[in-house]
Parts: C-alpha cells; structure tokens; sequence
C-alpha cells in the first residue's frame, strides 16, 4: 500500500542570484535575453500579462501544486523573500484558478515581485487593483481546493519549461523567459552582445535598411531560382 505523501514538502534554502546578477537583467527585453541564450528560455506562448502586467526581473521561487489545489500556493508565503518571483506549476490545468486577488494582495504584502504559473487565475479586476505582476495561461472563476500535496522550493516544469528555485526570471509583454542559475554569468555576457548588434541593426533600419546585410551572403544568386 501506497502511503499517503506530506501535505506540502518545503526546500526553504537553495542558491540564490546576487543583487549584481539581478542588476544585469533589470530592463532587459526577453527577445534578447532569449537570444543570449541562443534562442530558447521562454514559457510556453500562452503564459500571458493578466490585468495589464507590467515586466519585472527577479529570483525564481518555484511551487508544484498540481491540478485544481492550490494549498502549495499558501506554502510559497511562508518561503518567500522579497524580490522573489513565485513560479506555480499547475500540470497546465485549466478546469479551476490557481489564485485570485486577495492572494497576490498576500504575496504583494510580503515583497514578493511577481506570479506566474502555467494554469489559471480570477478576479482580474481585483489582480489589476492589486498591481503586482501576474502571468497565466488564462482566467476562470472556477475556484480551487487547499488540501496538498505540494511541494515549495523544488525543481518544477511550467509552462514546458524547467525551472529551479534561484534562477533568473525575465517577463514583459512578449511572455516569461527563465534563466537557468547555472547559465547566468555567461548569458550576462552574451546579453550584452545581443544589445549592442541590435541597437546597431535598430540604427540601420530606422535609416533605411531594406534588407538584412547577412541575405545576399547566406543565399548565393546560384542557389536561387526565378520562375515566371
């Protein structure tokens, strides 16, 4: 016989980015982050802005709290730091919310960034007058359960993604990018290419460019073929 698992299962210490590596990524667009990464990191498509989000950049606090339950949610409350951003894995469900208002109001209280989950949320008129950036994959009023099992502070999926307590959490209106802790320095260093080849390339076009330099380079006029 299978015995019944804890309610929640917590991991309250894990490594964390340092303000400096935070710093690299305030304001960065998560195009470029993502191309520093060589053209992967983000959530899946549908994980969007809910009541009009605003970007942030912080740590990953990650909770698995399964479908239709949201007890792990509670536990993430307990675990937090301010500047964290709490990634809820919701196995994509899409019958009940994960949270609501009065939670982001709870997460907002203790400092904590950010919300994003690969499931659902409600009362988005209440998530826009609380103000603290939320990200889902949509909105139901159907209402969860709190009875666990669930885990905080453990590595998780969301949205497709792997994703591990101290990583780097980049958002803006294009979606929810993830930088694994492992990948930070070198993509700080890739990052700061990637800026400067497209503030070159922005210059180009706004003076013109009707084409990109690299075209006639990478497809030889005897690899082409004209039909009428």
């Amino acid at each position: 016989m299978i015995e019944d698992p804890p309610l929640l299962t917590v991991r309250r210490r894990f490594p964390r980015p340092s303000a400096e590596e935070l710093a690299a990524f305030k304001g960065a667009l998560t195009g470029h982050v993502v191309d520093a990464m060589g053209g992967r990191g983000a959530l899946d498509y549908r994980i969007k802005p809910i009541g009009g989000a605003k970007s942030f950049c912080g740590t990953a606090l990650t909770c698995e709290a399964g479908p239709a339950d949201c007890l792990a949610v509670f536990g993430v409350l307990d675990v937090a730091q301010p500047g964290d951003v709490i990634l809820c894995a919701a196995d994509s469900f899409s019958s009940t919310a994960v949270i609501g208002d009065l939670v982001m109001g709870m997460m907002k209280n203790n400092g904590i960034a950010a919300f994003v989950t690969d499931g659902l949320v409600r009362d988005v008129p209440g998530i826009r007058a609380v103000g603290l950036p939320c990200f889902a994959s949509g909105v139901t009023p159907n209402s969860p359960t709190k009875v666990g099992p669930g885990t905080v502070g453990f590595p998780v999926i969301v949205g497709g993604v792997a994703v591990s307590p101290g990583d780097i959490v980049v958002a803006d209106e294009d979606g929810v990018v993830v930088v694994p802790f492992a990948k930070i320095g070198e993509t700080i260093e890739h990052l700061g290419a990637v800026r400067a080849l497209e503030s070159d390339l922005e210059a180009k076009v706004k003076d013109g460019l009707k084409k990109p330099d690299f075209y006639g380079s990478m497809i030889p006029p005897e690899r082409i073929r004209e039909v009428d």
